[in-house]
């Protein structure tokens, strides 16, 4: 895929070098025969940031190649890297957090949120979704692994769990900020608002693929929701 490399490098420039958010697994030092060139220090000490960005771009180069996330495993993902599979355990307890975090490494990044307001902080988040969609839109990587995915229940669970149930529970917070200011109505289910809110820009990203996705999109959308759909009462 043309400029993957690239993009690669600029996720690494945009992560600064940091570690990706990932649970190290039970494991000690004890795992890694002495004197393995990847042995690092028993779980509590700093981790190899170098040895975790090999391991995602690994499996990013492994899936480039046509690699099916059925027929990727953690001995392949290790060889693949350079690195011991010791040292993937320490990071993911198995490939389904693995793979989860190799996706969020190639998504745009959750934008920081305010924690205080409401339509401010809601206009962000669906701003992030559109971003989002336009991100997979131009990655046919990323449209493959997604599809990829929901035909794994494990892995799409795990995706769903870690990602995508965090983003609702924090939209659902800035949905009662909004009430609670007095920017929305107050005798309606915030689930529902929270899905009036969401659902038209699901409707263009996911499921209407060919859909634009215009700058001023998330505005619309708000902007329409405050305003109502029933015509200006005549004069």
């Amino acid at each position: 895929m043309q400029g993957q490399d690239g993009e690669r490098d600029r996720r690494g420039a945009r992560n600064g070098g940091e570690p990706q958010a990932g649970a190290p697994a039970c494991g000690s030092s004890a795992e890694v025969p002495a004197g393995a060139p990847d042995a690092e220090p028993r779980r509590g000490r700093p981790r190899s940031a170098a040895a975790e960005r090999a391991i995602l771009d690994a499996v990013i180069a492994l899936l480039e190649a046509g690699e099916p996330l059925a027929g990727l495993s953690i001995e392949r993902i290790a060889r693949t890297a350079g690195v011991g599979k010791a040292t993937i355990y320490r990071r993911w307890s198995g490939k389904e957090e693995l793979f989860v975090d190799v996706v969020r490494d190639m998504e745009p990044t959750d934008p920081p949120l305010s924690g205080t307001a409401g339509l401010a902080d809601l206009r962000v988040m669906l701003e992030s979704l559109r971003t989002r969609g336009l991100a997979q839109r131009s990655s046919v990587l990323l449209v493959n692994i997604f599809a990829q995915m929901k035909s794994h229940p494990k892995l799409w669970e795990e995706y769903h769990g870690t990602v995508i149930a965090p983003r609702r529970v924090a939209m659902l917070e800035a949905v009662r900020r909004a009430v609670a200011a007095g920017e929305l109505r107050d005798d309606l289910d915030v689930e529902l608002i929270d899905d009036l809110f969401v659902g038209p820009m699901l409707v263009r990203t996911v499921h209407r693929p060919d859909a634009p996705l215009p700058d001023d999109l998330a505005d619309r959308i708000i902007t329409a929701l405050l305003q109502g759909l029933a015509p200006a009462a005549r004069v």
